[in-house]
């Protein structure tokens, strides 16, 4: 195990939800549930503190652990490629490679200049956070709708609720989500 000053430490778990965030939001329903999205960010995690962080540009450092992240998720969405060897894992072969698709178009999306990087990176770091204080179903719905863009059937199926339950999740977390991210602010 790699022994991390605490600094070094209490810096890259600043990331952690963020990570997360990203990692649920790259997966489809049928890859949700095959990959540890916290183990690839712990991974990343323990990656990114053997590198020597106080190298690291602060500007450079979130596209820089999204970019070890992405590649961890796609090592991990690859290992389900090669195991795939009866039908219903080929079935699901389409399903992950519009996951991998996904990471790496989020992987390459084109950034703007470094001060709207840095402040979209800030309100990024902060949504993560705040997304993590919410309980998980009204967190869950909240991506589901507001990140992935989702339909509410679509989400109620998911979560097996019914619309009007989804509506009420979502409207409860978004609530929830502004206290939280006005009190972080004022």
């Amino acid at each position: 195990m790699v022994s991390l000053p605490d600094d070094q430490a209490a810096q890259l778990e600043e990331y952690r939800d963020y990570l997360g965030m990203l990692g649920r939001l790259q997966l489809d329903e049928a890859l949700a549930g095959k990959v540890d999205v916290s183990g690839v960010v712990q991974v990343t995690l323990l990656e990114a503190g053997r590198a020597d962080w106080k190298k690291i540009d602060e500007d450079e450092r979130v596209p820089w652990l999204r970019r070890i992240f992405a590649n961890n998720l796609l090592d991990e969405i690859r290992k389900f490629r090669t195991q795939a060897r009866d039908v219903q894992r080929e079935l699901s072969m389409q399903a992950m490679e519009e996951s991998a698709s996904r990471v790496n178009q989020w992987l390459a999306a084109q950034q703007s200049s470094p001060s709207q990087r840095a402040i979209r990176q800030e309100q990024e770091l902060r949504l993560a956070k705040a997304l993590s204080c919410l309980p998980t179903a009204q967190r869950e719905a909240i991506e589901l709708h507001h990140l992935k863009g989702l339909p509410l059937d679509e989400i109620g199926q998911r979560m097996n609720r019914n619309k009007g339950a989804v509506a009420a999740l979502i409207y409860r977390g978004t609530t929830r989500l502004r206290e939280l991210l006005s009190k972080e602010v004022g």
